[in-house]
């Protein structure tokens, strides 16, 4: 366990093949005990051997209390994490997970349309389950995949009721403007993919209000240092420390040499792990995480500045 994230103990019960690259991984407690309770698609983070941290959308309903499920596609140039939980680990071999965080918003009386590419469908499978265990059918998932789809065995249930739609991309992609329509009330529409993906989908949605779109990356964006950043002063309120931060020193940095371990996982704000409440000041967001809302409060600490002289933390 890291300092700073509570850290559960599972089992790996089952792995199965789950389309070409792919395993499907359940996790459950090695008592069989419930574990902690997920919103639809929320992320979990997976502490493997070496000292790797890594996220993973969780892709089974949340009605389901007794595991977590996850599907890794193998990256031959990835960071490692995938390469080791298909070539390192097996059922039986016991994993540290966090608590689940995140996922999407699924208000009732709201058409769902969600666009998935590739192994980005895991959270839609989960909003599915999730949506069809309480009676809801107002939602379609496109998914688009080169050739056989992932997780087809989940797929196939939603391929039949008409709320699944499979795009081959091997001649190109569909207009993805067209899969989602115009900007109209009660519609939220949803994507996951890869970062070409999602910038076609952005371009595509650029018409939507914010709070009817949610979008997921695989690969978080480069961060870009700020040449207008200055030095402020840092506060943090639990333990009474303060430093001088020098222009261009990453806030985790600064928390750091404060004494405080913030958590992080993909360093770059689009897990959500590093979620730190503001209590005063000006914060510069660089993150794609946290909702207009939940800005005027959080910043993630991984990727945020100051626009002031002064934070309280």
């Amino acid at each position: 366990a890291r300092r700073g994230i509570t850290t559960i103990l599972t089992v790996i019960r089952r792995i199965v093949p789950a389309g070409p690259g792919i395993r499907h991984f359940t996790l459950e407690d090695p008592d069989c005990w419930e574990l902690p309770p997920a919103r639809p698609g929320a992320h979990i983070d997976l502490s493997l051997p070496g000292g790797l941290l890594r996220t993973y959308s969780l892709c089974n309903g949340p009605q389901h209390h007794t595991s977590y499920e996850i599907a890794v596609k193998r990256e031959p140039a990835g960071r490692g994490g995938s390469a080791l939980l298909h070539d390192s680990l097996a059922e039986g071999d016991t994993i540290g997970v966090s608590l689940p965080r995140g996922g999407l918003a699924l208000p009732p009386a709201t058409r769902q349309i969600f666009v998935a590419g590739g192994i980005g469908v895991t959270p839609f499978l989960s909003a599915a389950a999730a949506l069809l265990h309480r009676g809801d059918r107002d939602f379609v998932l496109h998914v688009l995949a080169r050739g056989a789809p992932p997780l087809a065995r989940q797929l196939r249930p939603l391929l039949h009721q008409g709320l699944a739609v499979l795009h081959d991309t091997t001649a190109g992609r569909p207009d993805l403007a067209s899969l989602i329509g115009p900007p109209r009330p009660n519609v939220r529409i949803s994507c996951c993919g890869p970062a070409g993906m999602l910038d076609a989908f952005e371009r595509a949605a650029a018409g939507w209000p914010t709070d009817q779109l949610h979008l997921e990356r695989f690969v978080p964006p480069p961060l870009v240092l700020d040449p207008a950043a200055k030095p402020y002063t840092l506060a943090l309120a639990q333990s009474g420390r303060t430093l001088e931060v020098p222009a261009g020193m990453p806030m985790l940095d600064a928390i750091a040499q404060c004494g405080v371990d913030v958590p992080t996982s993909c360093g770059a704000s689009t897990s959500g792990a590093s979620k730190v409440r503001v209590l005063e000041g000006q914060v510069l967001h660089h993150d794609r995480f946290l909702s207009p809302a939940g800005r005027q409060h959080h910043l993630m600490a991984c990727v945020a500045g100051c626009a002031g002289g002064h934070l309280l933390l």
